[in-house]
Parts: C-alpha cells; sequence; structure tokens
C-alpha cells in the first residue's frame, strides 16, 4: 500500500489550513462590518454573500475550462496574493473615510472571481498529489485542518472586530492568503506541463458544454449535483439570517457571535475526524445522507435559540445548533470530494469541480437577496425554519438516488465507483 501522506502534501495542507483560518476570520469580520459598521440587517447581508459568489454565476464555466488548459500551481500562487492585496483595500478604505457598503461590495466581488479561480485550481490540483484510493483520506485531512480554521478563525474575528474594529480585523485574512501563497510556491512537486488549446471562443464554450454534460450526464454525478443545489440553497438562508439572527435578535456581542460560530469549527473537526470511520461503516452516499440530517437538526436547533429568553441561554442553544451543523459539514465534504473526483478523469478535474462549484454558488447568488426579504417578511426564525426545510428535501433527494449505495474506499481499480454507483 503507498504510504500517506504523499509527497508534496503537507506543504499543501499547510497553505490551505492557513488561509482557511485567515478566510473564517475575514467572513465574520466582514458581516460584523456590514450589521455594526454600516448599518446594516438581514438584506444587505444577503447583498454581501451574493456579491462574493456572484463571480460563480458569472465566470465558473468558463474559469474550469481555462485552468484545465494550464498548470495549477502558479495560478494558486497568483490568485492568493491577489486576495490578500484585495481584503486590504478595506481598511485603507475605512481608514480614509471612503468606505460604503457598494464600495465593500465591488471588493468582494473581485475577492470572490480570486477564489474562484484559485478554488478551481486547488481542487484539481490535489487529485496530482494524492493516488485515487487516498483521496478521502486526504481530503479529511484537509477538512481537519479547515474545521480547525473554521473554530479558530471566527474567534480571531470576533475577538479582533471588537478589540480594534472589524476593517483592521480582515488583515489576519490578507497575511493568511501571503502565508499560504508561499507554501504551494515552495511545494516541490512535479507537475504535468500545461496544454492550451486553440480554437478560440467556438472551441472554449465546447469544453464549457463537455464539463456540464458530464456532471448532468452519464457520469453518475446528476444526483449529487441536484441535491446539492438544494444544500446550498438551505444554506444560504442560513448564512444570510445567521449574523442578524444572533446580534440584533439574540441580543450576542460580536466577540460571542465569534466564538458561538466557532462551535461550527468543532463540530466540523469532530466530523472530519470521524468521517473515513463512517465511511467505512455506511459506506460513502450513507455517510453523506447521515452528514446531511445532522445539518437539518443543527438549523432547527438554531432557530430555537429564542426559546430560553436570556443571552446566555440562546448562546447555548445557538452553539448546540452549530456544532451539529459542523458535524455535518465535517462529515460530509471529503466524501463528496472524493466521489466526485474518483470517477472524473484528470483532464476533465477542473471543469467538472468548478462547474458544480458554480452552479452551487450561483444557487447562493439568487437565493441571498431573496432570504433577505425573506426575513424581513416573515420574520428570522420562520427563514431559519424555512432553510430546515430546504436542507430535508436534499436529504430526502440523496435517499431515493443511487447514491445512498455509493462506496470506495482504498485500493479499489478505475470502475468501482461506477458499480458501486450502479448498485
Amino acid at each position: 500500500m503507498t504510504t500517506f501522506p504523499p509527497p508534496g502534501f503537507r506543504r499543501f495542507w499547510a497553505g490551505e489550513a492557513v488561509s482557511g483560518l485567515g478566510t473564517y476570520a475575514a467572513l465574520l469580520a466582514l458581516q460584523t462590518l456590514v450589521v455594526l459598521d454600516l448599518g446594516g440587517g438581514p438584506t444587505e447581508t444577503g447583498w454581501l454573500s451574493a456579491a462574493r459568489w456572484l463571480p460563480y454565476l458569472l465566470l465558473g464555466l468558463v474559469v474550469g475550462a481555462l485552468v484545465d488548459r494550464v498548470r495549477r500551481r502558479p495560478v494558486m500562487v497568483v490568485t492568493d496574493v491577489v486576495r490578500a492585496l484585495l481584503l486590504g483595500l478595506v481598511p485603507v478604505a475605512w481608514a480614509t473615510g471612503v468606505l460604503t457598503l457598494p464600495l465593500l461590495l465591488a471588493v468582494v466581488v473581485a475577492y470572490g472571481a480570486a477564489s474562484l479561480v484559485n478554488d478551481a485550481a486547488s481542487m484539481s490540483f490535489l487529485p496530482r498529489l494524492v493516488p485515487r484510493g487516498q483521496l478521502q483520506r486526504a481530503h479529511a485531512r484537509i477538512d481537519g485542518a479547515d474545521a480547525v480554521a473554521q473554530t479558530a478563525g471566527p474567534a480571531l474575528g470576533g475577538v479582533l472586530a471588537r478589540a480594534v474594529g472589524a476593517p483592521l480585523a480582515l488583515l489576519t485574512a490578507s497575511l493568511g492568503y501571503l502565508v499560504s501563497a508561499v507554501a504551494v510556491l515552495t511545494l516541490r512537486t512535479e507537475e504535468p506541463a500545461g496544454s492550451p488549446r486553440g480554437g478560440g471562443a467556438r472551441r472554449l464554450r465546447r469544453e464549457v458544454a463537455e464539463g456540464v454534460r458530464w456532471i448532468y450526464g452519464a457520469s453518475g454525478l446528476r444526483r449529487l449535483a441536484v441535491a446539492t443545489h438544494l444544500w446550498f440553497a438551505a444554506n444560504a438562508v442560513l448564512v444570510v439570517v445567521l449574523a442578524p439572527f444572533a446580534l440584533r435578535q439574540l441580543g450576542l456581542s460580536a466577540a460571542v457571535f465569534g466564538v458561538v460560530t466557532a462551535v461550527a469549527g468543532l463540530g466540523a473537526l469532530v466530523g472530519a475526524v470521524a468521517s473515513t470511520a463512517v465511511g467505512r461503516r455506511l459506506g460513502t452516499g450513507g455517510a453523506i445522507i447521515a452528514a446531511h440530517v445532522s445539518t437539518v437538526l443543527g438549523v432547527l436547533l438554531t432557530a430555537a435559540a429564542v426559546l430560553p429568553g436570556t443571552a446566555v441561554g440562546a448562546a447555548v442553544v445557538l452553539a448546540a445548533g452549530q456544532a451539529f451543523h459542523g458535524v455535518g459539514l465535517g462529515t460530509s465534504n471529503s466524501h463528496e470530494m472524493t466521489y466526485r473526483q474518483a470517477i472524473t478523469p484528470d483532464a476533465m478535474q477542473a471543469r467538472t469541480n468548478t462547474t458544480m462549484r458554480s452552479l452551487n454558488r450561483a444557487v447562493v447568488v439568487v437565493v441571498s437577496p431573496l432570504a433577505g426579504l425573506l426575513a424581513v417578511q416573515v420574520g428570522q426564525v420562520a427563514a431559519l425554519l424555512v432553510a430546515a426545510a430546504v436542507f430535508t428535501a436534499s436529504v430526502l433527494a440523496l435517499l431515493f438516488s443511487p447514491v445512498r449505495t455509493a462506496r470506495i474506499e482504498e485500493g479499489e481499480g478505475p470502475g468501482a465507483a461506477h458499480e458501486a454507483d450502479d448498485g
């Protein structure tokens, strides 16, 4: 059996871990900035979420096809540096008194575009580092680091937002991206040369169409893709409502909100650590379904945070909801990514990953503003219950599909994923 982890993976993992810490700190700082510094509410946080994912809607399919043509490591380095510079603009605008919501949204759109390209490169780079049979373990390691970042990042972002203000807290993310760029730049590994393809716009459209047909055609990914779209629609509602719900309706401080949000990271760490064992017992599809059930329970608990009537009680119940949501995230992601990458050839990796990711984020772009309006019209608790219902629909879509029986294990041959899916 091949030794795990393979050469180069540790440095790649370290870069992902550090940039993840900065990302989670930045996301909380951005939400806090909109709510407390710019006087926003659910509608404004909805636009913030939509701005972050808008490039995935507009550019995602094309970016995947372009990244499949080139070496992926240089793309990761450049886009990390670009993200660091973009987030560094926010405290500069704030210090000079020119920071407004439209300006912030413009920066976030550009930041989202850089993240789109980086995601396309990094997700398709991993299968070049790790053999197929070790992908789940590799993703579990990355998810574990992401869970730690999800725990420490919001807590750090909340403390910094309270101590120095949300704009300056964004400098933490900038530093994380620069460290990640150095880690990937110094990673020693052989990567195949890029293969630029001619043919202009017509050839590019054909390559984009190949990616879409692969996902929604005979690859076995269609059912998982639909269920994932539903999951992202529900999560968009949750993300939009959570900050105003916690900071305004429950009356939590930015620091307490950061700590409570960080509990999701602890849950994700538990889920990531247990994900391999869960997959061995339930199979790849069973692990994904069980994880999504945990998410449903987490959102129901989040809505129940209004019941205690005290800030302490609300914080405890909200933290419990975040923990269940985190367990679901930590358990599901490595299995979903493994299933997806294991049945996808190298030449299609960027298109497959980015097409699915782009369509998921397109759902976020459309749903996020609507979620803000929904919360204003029916209330934040009712909006959370709507999110729970859509999460449940995602569970049902998987439960009554061939994905339920999918199983990918170490040492399997190239055809095993298809056989499991057909079973």
